[in-house]
């Protein structure tokens, strides 16, 4: 048994969705570090390229892509392009999500399609276009959150279709496991990423800094630990669940909180 090699992704293709900033930015990263080549997408074509750029100075191997996670046809054209110039799909981080702060009462029908379409419906496009590709030993990874364990106020269309991600989760785990591949999430806790911070820009849009420590601070003394996460720590966790480490999990959920989600 090599332990030095078992985290390894060498040879390995991963296509990462939301990987312009945030949690999808380091995944991309850890993933290029442990030696797969790296198909970095986004809607924000822009905050791809600065992922490939970071992926390139430390040597790793990265390419960047524009796509909507929210219209299937794009997803597949993704995967097709991926495999047809890089030969292989192997690892895929379902990551892309938006959050609409909103009390339910007050959620539109076009707000919560939308909410709806990128954050649940793009698991089920890509789960369904890599499906299609991927060989034996391949993992699919899906960015779920610690929203699935409780509620809270204003962030239902959020939390809905977190939990549906959930249920998609552990279904393609069943019916994708005869054929050798893994389905697997990570949720994640508060984490300093642009979506926790957007709700503290005010209406001339510079950011409240006080407030958003405020925040970080109580959500700090939620974990037993008494910290909140950085994106490292789910990418941490999308490794895993990528490589060779994990081949007997599938169906699984690591919520990756400090153990605020405990019962």
């Amino acid at each position: 048994m090599d332990l030095s090699t078992v985290f390894r992704l060498d040879g390995k293709v991963a296509v990462v969705t939301g990987a312009g900033s945030g949690i999808g930015r380091a995944g991309a990263e850890v993933l290029a570090a442990a030696g797969a080549r790296v198909v970095v997408a986004d809607l924000d074509l822009a905050g791809a390229e600065e992922t490939v750029a970071g992926i390139k100075e430390a040597d790793g191997e990265a390419v960047a892509r524009q796509v909507d996670v929210a219209d299937p046809h794009a997803v597949t054209a993704l995967v097709d392009e991926t495999v047809s110039g890089l030969g292989q799909l192997d690892v895929l981080v379902n990551n892309a999500g938006i959050m609409i702060r909103r009390p339910l009462t007050e959620v539109p029908p076009e707000e919560f399609d939308r909410v709806l379409a990128v954050n649940l419906k793009s698991v089920l496009y890509g789960c369904q276009a890599v499906a299609r590709v991927m060989r034996p030993g391949s993992a699919i990874v899906n960015t779920l959150s610690t929203i699935i364990d409780f509620a809270t106020a204003g962030t239902g269309s959020y939390a809905a279709t977190k939990k549906g991600g959930e249920a998609l989760t552990r279904t393609f785990a069943l019916e994708l496991g005869p054929r050798g591949i893994r389905v697997n999430g990570v949720a994640p806790g508060w984490t300093d990423t642009g979506i926790t911070r957007q709700r503290h820009v005010d209406d001339s849009g510079r950011f409240q800094q006080d407030r958003f420590d405020e925040l970080a601070s109580r959500m700090a003394s939620s974990s037993p630990l008494g910290t909140v996460a950085e994106s490292l720590d789910s990418a941490y966790a999308v490794l895993y669940l990528a490589s060779e480490a994990s081949r007997f999990v599938t169906g699984h959920v690591i919520r990756v909180n400090g153990g605020a989600s405990m019962a």
